[in-house]
C-alpha cells in the first residue's frame, strides 16, 4: 500500500524502492511528425510503396496500436515527412488530443503526433501511463477550446518512473489486460455481425414466401400481413401526472436505454412481451421488448396475439427501414397508421417461438461479453489510478 507520494498505490512485489520525478523531455527526444503540403495532392501517395501514412483516423480506428496502414507514402512524400522503420511510441496533438500511440509499422508520420525518439524508458509502460494521464492534458486548454499541445508542454510534463524492471513488469500486466480486452471486444463485433446476419437470414426476404435459412422441421411457406392483424391491443403511454394506482416501474427510453429506474404511483399497463415503440423524439420508431411497468408519454405498446419475441426481431430487422419510410419528415415522430401499413411475415406459432428463443438467447449473450467487456475496460481504469503515481 501507498506510504508516500514517491510510490504508487499498488505494487509487484519485490519493488519497494521510491519512483523518480523525471520529465518527459528527459526520457526522449520529443519531435514532431511532418506532412507534406498540400496534403491532398496525389504526387505525396504511392499505393506500392512500403511505407504507409499514418493520420489521426488511423488511430481511432486501430484504438493506439498500429499494426497496418491502408494508405502508403511515396518516396517523394517520404522527404517531407519524418519515416520511422522500427516500432515507436507517439502522442497525438491533433483531433484525439493526448492519445498514446504505438506504431508497429513502416510508416511517415503526420503532423498532428509527436514522436518519442531514442527512448529511455519501457514502451508499454510509457504506453499505458500516457494513457492514464490523458485527461490530464486538458489543464493546457482555454475553457471551450481545444487542447493545443506542442512539444514544449509534453517535454515539460512530470512524471514519477520506477526502475526499468519495474516500467516492464508494469507494462507486461497492462499489455495482458489490454489482450483480454482486445478478445472480447472482437467477441462482441463477432456475436453483433453474426446477429445481423441471421436477422435478414431467418426472416424472408421482400417478395420471398420462405426465409433464406430455417430450423429443422419448418417448411410451410410464411404468410405477408398487416402489424395490425397479428396485435390484440395498442396501448398509448402517459406523462407521470396522469398515473394512479399501484406503485410500478415509469417506462421512460433512459430507462428502456440502461439508465436508472423511474417509480411512480401508477398501474402497471406494459407486460414483458409487448413490443414497445418510441413515438417520438430523434430516435422515433425504435423498438424494445422485455419490459413490464407503466408506459411513458413518448412510447407506445402493442399486444402481440402470438409471440411477442417473433413479432419484435422481426421489426428490429426492419428497423432501418421504420426509420427511412414511416416517420413525419420535419418533427420526428411514427405516423398514425403505422400498423395498418407496416407489413411483417408470419409463420407457425412453433416457428415464431423458436426464432424469437434464438435470437433471445443470441441477445443474452451479446448482454454478458458486454457486460465483461465493460468490467475489464473499468478494472484497468482502475488499475491505471493505483499502479501509476499520479
Amino acid at each position: 500500500m501507498k506510504t508516500n507520494n514517491n510510490i504508487p498505490a499498488y505494487r509487484f512485489q519485490g519493488y519497494t524502492d521510491a519512483w523518480e520525478l523525471r520529465k518527459l523531455g528527459e526520457l526522449a527526444e520529443i519531435v514532431r511528425g511532418a506532412s507534406p503540403r498540400p496534403i491532398q495532392d496525389p504526387k505525396w501517395f504511392d499505393e506500392q510503396s512500403e511505407i504507409g501514412w499514418l493520420r489521426i483516423s488511423d488511430v481511432t480506428e486501430q484504438d493506439g496500436r498500429i499494426y497496418h496502414l491502408e494508405q502508403k507514402i511515396s518516396e517523394l512524400g517520404q522527404q517531407k515527412t519524418r519515416v520511422l522503420v522500427e516500432p515507436h511510441l507517439l502522442l497525438s496533438i491533433a483531433a484525439t488530443v493526448g492519445k498514446p500511440v504505438v506504431n508497429y509499422v513502416k510508416t511517415g508520420v503526420h503532423d498532428g503526433f509527436l514522436i518519442f525518439l531514442e527512448p529511455r524508458f519501457e514502451q508499454e509502460f510509457m504506453f499505458q501511463w500516457l494513457e492514464m494521464f490523458r485527461s490530464s492534458w486538458s489543464k493546457y486548454g482555454q475553457p471551450g477550446s481545444q487542447v493545443n499541445l506542442n512539444s514544449d508542454l509534453v517535454k515539460n510534463q512530470e512524471l514519477s518512473i520506477p526502475s526499468l524492471p519495474e516500467q516492464e513488469a508494469i507494462g507486461t500486466f497492462f499489455s495482458t489486460l489490454d489482450k483480454h480486452i482486445t478478445l472480447h471486444q472482437r467477441k462482441l463485433d463477432t456475436l453483433k455481425e453474426q446477429k445481423k446476419t441471421y436477422l435478414k437470414l431467418l426472416f424472408p426476404a421482400k417478395g420471398q414466401t420462405k426465409p433464406a435459412l430455417r430450423f429443422q422441421g419448418f417448411e410451410d411457406d410464411w404468410e405477408e400481413v398487416k402489424l395490425s392483424a397479428v396485435i390484440s391491443k395498442e396501448i398509448k403511454g402517459k406523462a407521470k401526472s396522469e398515473m394512479q394506482g399501484s406503485s410500478e416501474v415509469y417506462l421512460e427510453t433512459e430507462y428502456l436505454n440502461g439508465g436508472t429506474k423511474s417509480f411512480v404511483d401508477c398501474e402497471k399497463d406494459v407486460e414483458e412481451d409487448d413490443i414497445l415503440i418510441l413515438w417520438d423524439g430523434s430516435q422515433a420508431g425504435m423498438v424494445y421488448h422485455g419490459f413490464s411497468g407503466a408506459l411513458g408519454s413518448t412510447l407506445k405498446a402493442y399486444r402481440p396475439k402470438e409471440s411477442g419475441k417473433f413479432i419484435y426481431y422481426q421489426l428490429v430487422s426492419q428497423q432501418n427501414l421504420i426509420f427511412k419510410k414511416y416517420r413525419t419528415p420535419n418533427i420526428p415522430q411514427v405516423i398514425k397508421t403505422f400498423t395498418d401499413e407496416f407489413q411483417i411475415f408470419y409463420t407457425s406459432l412453433p416457428e415464431q417461438e423458436a426464432i424469437g428463443t434464438f435470437f433471445q438467447t443470441l441477445d443474452q449473450e451479446i448482454a454478458q461479453v458486454e457486460d465483461k467487456l465493460a468490467s475489464l475496460k473499468e478494472m484497468k481504469k482502475t488499475l491505471l489510478r493505483k499502479l501509476f503515481v499520479s
